[in-house]
């Protein structure tokens, strides 16, 4: 391992370049590399971040020795295949939520990655923000008791579009697989998977999930109400409850930037802020960096098993709208 960790970077939307600007709050990581499936792009990117190699492919980028790291920012049909070239190549890898389109993907990826010895983690940066880290702190402490309860919602509102990804069913279009992992991912972060899964969806013309709703139930008793959807805005906003308090993570919850607010029975409501820097996305690759450094294939924060089961979730639920994909 080199003094900084080298990070390659594969995708050039959106999210790679929110990814790439939280590279500017870790002084120990660079990256080294893009790859695009165009040199046009792969140079613009590149010239925005300022970064040396610039590939016109994934496999250029992937065979690179100097990459220590990729990160796949692709559309969710390719994380699969772009996640397995990478593996091949004897990389590490960062792959962006959702992690697969479905468990049997995701099942093959883990293998690989296992098989090889090499890191992987599905990029679900909610985890590392600092408010989420206290968040886990004060349900291990017991601060609200028992938590029996979570309320959960991610939804935001775009225009019908047929050929935006996020209405094609060929793209892995629709709410759940987009931004309702959050609320699950959540749930299970707190809870662990369900015993039973409760939903309704209403899918649109295009035939995704434009907006959906999900009761998860434990085996305690205890209970996660969940909703998502990409043809509203909802509150996002995220409330955990046990038997002796509250914890809110305030709008928008999935980047709890700085604040939560902490309810105790009896007592006043408590604002709770969390020092915070970067963008958020320096946090998850902070984790890496470190998992690297320290010869881990894992990070314990977002394990692949449990990356596995969320995905096995989202399963579950489609099969009960009857929501299926070409790659299924």
């Amino acid at each position: 391992m080199s003094t900084k960790v080298r990070w390659g970077i594969l995708g050039t939307g959106n999210i790679a370049r929110s990814f790439a600007t939280g590279f500017k709050a870790l002084p120990d990581a660079e990256i080294v590399a893009v790859g695009s499936r165009s040199q046009a792009t792969a140079e613009k990117y590149a010239d925005m971040f300022g970064i040396a190699k610039r590939y016109a492919s994934y496999e250029a980028l992937a065979s690179d020795p100097d990459v220590e790291v990729i990160y796949v920012s692709t559309p969710h049909p390719f994380h699969h295949e772009n996640s397995l070239l990478c593996l091949e190549h004897g990389k590490a890898v960062l792959c962006e939520k959702p992690f697969a389109m479905s468990a049997r993907e995701a099942r093959e990826v883990i293998d690989a990655a296992r098989e090889r010895k090499l890191f992987l983690m599905e990029a679900m940066w909610s985890r590392f923000f600092p408010v989420m880290v206290k968040v886990r702190e004060l349900l291990a402490q017991g601060t609200i008791g028992d938590v029996r309860m979570l309320s959960a919602d991610f939804g935001f509102r775009a225009e019908l579009d047929p050929s935006s990804r996020l209405f094609d069913l060929r793209l892995g279009g629709g709410a759940l697989l987009d931004v309702g992992v959050y609320p699950v991912a959540l749930a299970s972060m707190i809870f662990g998977p369900p015993a039973d899964i409760q939903t309704k969806a209403h899918l649109g013309k295009t035939g995704v999930d434009e907006q959906a709703a999900m009761i998860f139930s434990y085996a305690d008793g205890a209970l996660a109400l969940l909703s998502t959807a990409i043809t509203l805005d909802t509150p996002q906003v995220a409330t955990i409850i046990g038997t002796e308090g509250s914890i809110q993570l305030h709008s928008p919850w999935w980047k709890p930037e700085a604040l939560l607010t902490l309810t105790r029975a009896g007592a006043e409501p408590e604002r709770i802020d969390v020092p915070y820097e970067g963008n958020g996305y320096n946090y998850e690759a902070a984790a890496v960096g470190r998992a690297l450094r320290a010869g881990r294939t894992e990070e314990e924060t977002m394990p692949l098993d449990e990356t596995l089961q969320i995905v096995k979730t989202m399963d579950s639920i489609r099969s009960m709208w009857g929501l299926r994909y070409p790659t299924d």
